[in-house]
């Protein structure tokens, strides 16, 4: 089995973002406890698959050769799965609560490749 890290993306200027923030108060947190309760769900139904749960994350500070700097990106969220390939890594997440409950708009799939040996 190969190791994927996925890596939820949103941002609040997207369509799904804005349509969020349009939701009064009382409605954006019904679709939030459904939507963590969902969430909750997929993670039971996939146990076999998640090797790390993950989370969501913050914001964000790259670093370069310059400094270290607070940047901006469309990362919201990573968990680690296990499976035989890319493409059945990314099955698992058709459907996910993150963009059918959430204003998330993907989940990016990509294989953890092993540290080349020396």
């Amino acid at each position: 089995m190969k190791k994927f890290l996925a890596m939820f993306t949103g941002s609040p200027n997207s369509p799904q973002g804005q349509a969020w923030r349009a939701l009064d108060e009382t409605t954006r947190n019904a679709r939030a406890a459904e939507g963590m309760k969902a969430w909750h769900a997929w993670h039971v139904d996939h146990a076999g698959s998640v090797v790390e749960n993950g989370g969501p994350l913050s914001k964000t500070k790259r670093v370069t050769a310059d400094g270290v700097a607070d940047i901006n990106n469309q990362l919201s969220g990573f968990t680690i799965v296990q499976a035989e390939s890319q493409e059945e890594a990314a099955r698992l997440f058709e459907k996910h609560p993150h963009f059918s409950i959430f204003p998330g708009d993907g989940v990016e799939i990509m294989e953890i490749m092993p540290i080349p040996q020396m």
